[in-house]
């Protein structure tokens, strides 16, 4: 986007009204705070409703399968966001990809709503993948236009931004998880309204707050590009529909195959970006530098989610199988253990924060803050993994188990996530930022589409080895990322 578009985007927003910030933050904070509400409440729930045996109200699915089916869920829930950010840049701007995102979502949610078949199990995740693709980096992205690049207000904009973020990922399991045993369809509906309350809140006040944020598309295709692009968009879909029809019936495309496909385009798709980026005669030697340094960061951080994001599986089956939930005299839903990331973060964010600048100068190196990360990340899975070593994996574990593996994990999200951003933003090639801020969301697809097959060896009897062995792998490596870090830091060529 030119510097002329970028100051009568700023120009054209009010520049206070909400806490001292952009009217336009008050509109995004609420869309997203619905739109986390929804996407949160539905996947405390969703795993359960898998497996959950029909006379309980769930589909029935072999347990082990709908772990898988949640951890691909998530891989192409961050995939998605390449797409929708295309289509954002190149077709009808981040305004209408919200708003189109949001539709798709709530359509989403509405399908779960309704009792109904496997089948429209999955149209529903088509719906939300789809749409959270189409939302979740665009919203990011107008919060970012209304302010200029030398506006001292953005990254305090940006914080309050992802308060909402986690205000409504913290509240919805509680609600949603407090009426799982009375049905998952009232879960999900209260979900779909969640989300209708984000596009009710976006449309109405985004004239008044937005002014032309979102509305200017960065690289509009000329309409032979689009004559181009759109038809083989079609035959793409009408390929892919023969083929599913043929492949289904004749049991060569099944589950297992499918969750192998996306596994592998997790990892494939990042080695692509990096390959492109290194070669590319657009990259000066400065760049290269920095873009090997960024390879093992991203390794890193898809360790760190593999094991962030078995918070939504293997730690939601625990909570619902190995947990004491009769506690104090309080029944506890299992879904409610997923409202502790959240406040976790809005509880320890500012004191991380506030730490750094404190340090100043004397805070760890980048990759030094990662290699904390794993080490914390480790950690959390020795933790659960003690209760089945000093009572057994036949009892039911006292509950503050969960809540400190959860806590200790979320230490490593705080050295890991916000300083990855930042990193990424630093070390990525000039001609290629965007799609390297890309890159950085995909080293969580392909975590959950690690977490796909390391799943399957989850059991009762396998309980020990399996959080032994994952949490062993992320300290080691934590390990080695310490005794590399002045290495990686030296490619890094000035970046700190």
């Amino acid at each position: 986007m030119s510097n002329i578009n970028r100051q009568k985007i700023v120009d054209s927003v009010p520049q206070s009204g909400f806490f001292g910030h952009p009217k336009g933050l008050f509109t995004l904070f609420f869309t997203e705070f619905w739109e986390r509400f929804s996407y949160y409440g539905m996947r405390a729930i969703l795993v359960f409703y898998m497996y959950y045996e029909v006379s309980k109200g769930g589909l029935g699915l072999d347990k082990t399968l709908a772990l898988s089916i949640m951890s691909i869920y998530g891989s192409l829930v961050y995939m998605s966001g390449i797409i929708g950010g295309w289509l954002a840049d190149r077709v009808f701007g981040t305004s209408k990809a919200v708003f189109y995102g949001g539709i798709l979502i709530m359509f989403g949610h509405i399908v779960l709503a309704i009792p109904g078949s496997v089948s429209m199990f999955f149209v529903s995740m088509v719906l939300i993948v789809l749409g959270t693709g189409l939302l979740k980096p665009n919203v990011s992205s107008v919060v970012g236009e209304m302010y200029s690049e030398q506006d001292n207000r953005r990254d305090a904009g940006f914080t309050i931004f992802v308060m909402g973020i986690n205000l409504g990922a913290f509240i919805s399991p509680i609600i949603v998880g407090s009426v799982m045993k009375y049905s998952f369809h009232i879960g999900f509906a209260i979900a779909a309204v969640g989300m209708f309350l984000g596009l009710v809140m976006f449309v109405l006040t985004k004239k008044r707050n937005l002014g032309l944020a979102g509305t200017i598309i960065a690289n509009p295709m000329s309409p032979s590009e689009k004559k181009k692009t759109f038809t083989i968009f079609g035959i793409s879909v009408v390929i892919l529909a023969i083929l599913c029809a043929v492949l289904i019936p004749a049991g060569l495309l099944t589950f297992k195959t499918f969750i192998n496909l996306v596994t592998i385009l997790g990892f494939l798709i990042p080695i692509i970006y990096f390959v492109v980026m290194y070669r590319s005669p657009k990259t000066t030697a400065v760049e290269r530098s920095r873009v090997i340094a960024y390879i093992p960061l991203f390794i890193a951080s898809v360790m760190f989610w593999s094991i962030q994001e078995q918070g939504s599986t293997i730690l939601a089956n625990y909570a619902d199988e190995r947990t004491q939930l009769d506690f104090a005299g309080i029944h506890i839903s299992p879904a409610w253990f997923q409202s502790l990331n959240p406040l976790f973060i809005i509880i320890f964010a500012p004191i991380f924060a506030w730490l750094w600048v404190k340090l100043g100068k004397r805070q760890p190196t980048i990759p030094q803050k990662f290699s904390y990360a794993l080490l914390f990340s480790g950690v959390s899975f020795l933790v659960i993994l003690l209760p089945a070593y000093l009572g057994g994996s036949n009892s039911l574990v006292n509950p503050l188990w969960l809540v400190l593996s959860y806590l200790v994990c979320v230490f490593g999200e705080l050295l890991l996530s916000p300083v990855g951003l930042s990193a990424t933003t630093k070390l990525a090639p000039a001609a290629f930022s965007a799609q390297t801020m890309s890159l950085w969301f995909l080293s969580n697809a392909a975590a959950q589409g690690l977490n796909a097959q390391l799943v399957r060896f989850y059991k009762p009897e396998t309980e020990m080895t399996y959080f032994g062995v994952i949490g062993g792998a992320s300290i080691a490596l934590g390990i080695l990322l310490f005794m590399l870090s002045p290495k990686i830091q030296g490619f890094m060529k000035g970046v700190r």
